[in-house]
């Protein structure tokens, strides 16, 4: 019988999406038929594996551990930490770059590597796999499995290179204990499965007719956009002059340049339309909206993380976790439903959009403006502003009840099913226009006139103001701003002593900046994973 060993120190306790779960994760036999030495023979059998991975990714959002959208969020300099009065303040530690603010919290990331090197670990399998398949002869179908799988291991360990600056780098499903390779090679690895899976998933492997189901599908072109990101990124934070070797800046805008010159991407007319919560009105007395939503899967959204209601609390996992964090704390005003109140909105954000900006209010609950706050119950919520996030949020029906389904049944905490957009048609036009598109200045008015603005010079500065408002919320502010430099996202996020509300008493921030620059931006690495390693691991600075 085959045995599957399990990395503890990388996996945790992982429950292999085809071979069944077993109470030892030391050392694992299979208690099915299915094993790795009878499974991966049929093309069928790969595309299970390879939904298996998709869901490896989803996994590490799905799971409940810290999602990287809500650190990107608390560390930006968009949103304060928030969450109860009462609570824990390990969001507090990630917002001020400082543990010595929760001493206690010495694995807040501990759950999140577990989940990420789980997802990596069922690709890394995939891929060692393929040539033992029967792909039938059809090397389409082939390059198609293998681009998407090297395309998600890619996004995971992006996330975790941007995370943490630097991580084991596991390309096998391996059990050994490494140490933390250098960045470049990390970034070598990312950067050419992406250029695999842009290079090599056919164009026609999810046509356009079945958007709707196939926009969580990683097609060559979302490959392309990532490439563009993971490019900005490393060229900018490492200050290098190409991706490590891989890909070049003209590379890099001509993949956004095959992407729009495919048309098969568009924005949505109205921007408030691309968010549920946005573009729905309550119906008094049903359970339902009235809603201009452009639905999921709609002309915009390039890629995206598919989630679902059927989540529950006996191993089903593919819900929107981290959706119910940013819900107004305790307090349904439909169609905004309750949630823990992380990620307060920084009011600095709510003036930082232009007059006429048709974003602001399609992106912003303003609890004062939206007579929200006379029955919001201050003494409940941590670093209040009178701001939270609108374009992630729970939902409610008109008597407080989740809308997480729709006959209003749903569990608000597991149920939530909002898909978190990856990648946007905005995101193309605007990274083509920062890598010195001819066409920029065509792609940077085509952004602003659907904000319902006039046309601006495409320069850097502009562009990056720009990205600032059309992405707020995204999960991309922070990472646009480090990879300008430490010094501009130190000084951008500091705050010198900002006045807001705790318990409903005043309460005062302070982000210095020296603590940004020590920690070079990067978060902490996991207590628990340090001490598995048998201190191969060594903590980030700062932390």
């Amino acid at each position: 019988m085959n045995k599957l060993k399990l990395n503890i120190l990388s996996l945790g306790l992982l429950c292999f999406g085809i071979t069944g779960c077993s109470e030892s994760y030391l050392d694992v036999e299979s208690t099915t038929n299915v094993t790795t030495e009878n499974y991966y023979k049929t093309i069928d059998d790969a595309d299970r594996a390879l939904i298996g991975c998709y869901d490896g990714w989803q996994c590490t959002t799905s799971n409940g551990s810290l999602s990287i959208y809500v650190a990107s969020q608390v560390m930006s300099d968009e949103c304060f930490g928030g969450t109860g009065n009462t609570d824990g303040k390990g969001y507090q530690a990630i917002d001020r770059f400082d543990i010595s603010v929760s001493s206690s919290d010495a694995n807040l990331f501990n759950g999140t590597w577990n989940d990420y090197y789980a997802g990596i670990f069922r690709c890394n399998t995939l891929l060692q796999k393929l040539d033992q398949i029967d792909w039938k002869g059809d090397d389409q179908i082939r390059k198609r499995v293998e681009g998407e799988t090297r395309a998600l291991r890619a996004i995971m360990y992006f996330d975790l290179a941007r995370l943490f600056g630097s991580v084991p780098l596991l390309t096998g499903p391996t059990a050994e204990n490494l140490p933390q390779a250098e960045p470049a090679e990390i970034y070598k690895l990312i950067a050419e499965d992406l250029k695999f899976a842009a290079d090599n998933i056919p164009t026609n492997a999810y046509p356009k007719a079945n958007a709707s189901t196939n926009d969580g599908r990683i097609t060559c072109y979302a490959a392309k956009a990532l490439l563009a990101r993971v490019y900005l990124f490393y060229t900018g934070y490492y200050g290098a002059s190409d991706l490590v070797g891989v890909v070049t800046k003209e590379q890099a805008l001509a993949g956004l340049e095959d992407v729009i010159s495919s048309k098969e991407y568009d924005l949505v007319p109205e921007f408030k339309n691309l968010w549920p919560a946005a573009s729905s009105t309550p119906v008094q007395g049903k359970f339902e909206f009235v809603s201009t939503y452009a639905g999921d899967g709609n002309i915009e959204t390039v890629l995206s993380m598919k989630f679902n209601t059927t989540q529950d609390y006996n191993g089903n996992q593919d819900g929107n976790r981290w959706l119910v964090m940013m819900g107004m704390r305790n307090t349904n005003w439909s169609p905004y439903g309750k949630g823990w109140g992380a990620c307060t909105v920084h009011p600095k954000v709510w003036n930082a959009f232009e007059s006429g900006d048709k974003r602001k209010t399609a992106s912003i609950i303003d609890l004062v403006g939206e007579g929200i706050e006379s029955s919001f119950d201050l003494k409940d919520q941590r670093e209040y502003t009178g701001y939270t996030v609108k374009k992630y949020t729970p939902m409610a029906f008109y008597d407080g009840t989740s809308a997480s389904k729709a006959d209003g049944s749903g569990d608000f905490q597991t149920s939530q099913h909002q898909d978190f957009v990856v990648v946007r048609y905005a995101d193309v036009l605007l990274m083509a226009a920062e890598l010195g598109s001819s066409n920029a200045q065509l792609y940077f008015d085509k952004v602003r006139k659907r904000a319902g603005l006039t046309t601006k010079e495409p320069s850097q500065e502009n562009i990056m103001k720009e990205r600032f408002v059309e992405f707020a919320f995204e999960g991309q502010r922070y990472w646009d701003l480090l990879r300008q430099g430490i010094d501009v996202a130190s000084s951008t996020i500091a705050e010198s002593g900002i006045e807001l509300k705790s318990g409903g008493n005043p309460d005062v921030i302070t982000i210095t900046a020296d603590k940004i620059k020590t920690t070079k931006g990067f978060c902490q690495i996991p207590s628990t994973q340090i001490t598995l390693s048998d201190n191969v691991l060594k903590q980030n600075a700062g932390w």
